[in-house]
């Protein structure tokens, strides 16, 4: 689970063009929408984008997103329960 919060880390920041974060800036407890990272609704649908095509899950509904997105060990849980390429 480690390695893909890592990873995460990693995802965000690129793909969200975070220039003043670091990986390492995103705690894995810390809220990620509406917290010191300045996330918000479009960054989010960003991050569902990278999710389906990286991980070949969809999250398709509103509160399925709010709980997923809660933080980044929400996100990195829900990833590895459903990914069909991530080992359980």
């Amino acid at each position: 689970m480690e390695k893909l919060i890592k990873e995460l880390q990693n995802k965000i920041v690129d793909v969200l063009n975070l220039v003043d974060v670091q990986p390492d800036d995103i705690k894995a407890d810390d809220p990620l929408v509406g917290g010191s990272l300045g996330i918000d609704s479009i960054d989010v649908l960003e991050m569902v984008i990278m999710i389906e095509k990286d991980y070949n899950i969809r999250i398709d509904n509103r509160e399925l997103g709010v709980k997923v997105f809660a933080t980044l060990k929400t996100l990195a849980t829900y990833i590895h329960e459903n990914s069909p390429g991530l080992p359980n």
